[in-house]
């Protein structure tokens, strides 16, 4: 066997001593390049988002994400002043490998996820906003880039998982400047429906809440089994939650007030019976059981 070269030690430490330069190379490339774009970039990011039409539930998922670009972009360009170029291809193979099999087994967190983004650039709704879905009804507290926080009218705090919100229909009854509501009002056969219309109309008039334009009408909907149904459109302004509940019930309140007022009826259903109930004696025999 050959003796070993004498110098071996010394091209061990040459090829040691390379790798300690490379890395630090790396780490001051990446320190640099990361902190130049933070100084940079950010300031240009928040000027344009100041700008921007977007809420401030929309900025900060783009602020997240510029991290991950400027993250990845100060990796690469460290990776290559440090002549690490075949790592940076290895990195790139596994990174997409590890993509792969995480996509696979999230695909439930990657739904959410898109549905996230789609809320954010679609906006059915916003942060404030009351809306209803099929599972249930409340404000929206928080969006975030996988659920929706939603408190419900009983304080109830519900976490929502943003496909959810985005496979089914949304209702935003709050997303336009004004309300239509209807309200739905029983009278008897014997009351005179141009009185209860006159009355159900004036009080939408006088309601504070309730806007005069467009005007409040009211539609004779249904001839049910115990009362004539009356049904009134009103509208109101600068929708909420709790603006549509006091309005209603205040609105509500009024209007029977006034049917009192003038003798007009609220039928709750009622069922008549006729006929009669026979009552007959009959002897049941007695058995002695010693018998």
């Amino acid at each position: 066997m050959a003796p070993p070269e004498p110098f071996w030690f010394l091209e061990f430490l040459g090829g040691y001593a390379g790798s300690v330069t490379q890395a630090i190379l790396f780490v001051v490339t990446f320190v640099v390049v990361y902190a130049v774009g933070r100084v940079i970039v950010w300031p240009v990011l928040d000027s344009a988002l100041a700008r921007s039409s977007l809420d401030d539930h929309a900025k900060r998922p783009i602020k997240r994400i510029a991290t991950g670009i400027l993250l990845f972009v100060a990796v690469a360009i460290g990776l290559s002043a440090a002549d690490l170029t075949n790592l940076l291809s290895s990195l790139s193979t596994i990174v997409a490998a590890g993509t792969l099999a995480i996509g696979l087994a999230m695909q439930d967190a990657i739904a959410n996820f898109v549905a996230g983004v789609f809320i954010y650039t679609d906006k059915p709704f916003r942060i404030g906003d009351w809306i209803e879905w099929d599972e249930g009804e409340g404000i929206v507290e928080d969006i975030s880039l996988r659920v929706t926080r939603v408190r419900t009218f009983d304080n109830e705090l519900l976490t929502v998982p943003n496909s959810q919100l985005t496979d089914g229909v949304i209702k935003n009854p709050v997303a336009k400047n004004k309300l239509r509501i209807q309200i739905e009002f029983g009278i008897g056969y014997d009351d005179d429906i141009q009185a209860a219309t006159d009355i159900i109309v004036e009080e939408a008039k006088q309601q504070k809440g309730i806007l005069n334009n467009p005007v409040p009408t009211v539609h004779l909907t249904e001839l049910a089994d115990s009362y004539i149904e009356l049904t009134a459109r009103v509208w109101i302004a600068d929708p909420s939650r709790a603006d549509y509940v006091a309005i209603r019930g205040e609105y509500v309140t009024n209007v029977k007030n006034a049917f009192d007022e003038q003798g007009i009826d609220i039928p709750y259903p009622q069922v008549d019976l006729s006929g009669g109930i026979g009552l007959s004696n009959s002897t049941v025999p007695v058995t002695n059981s010693n018998d």
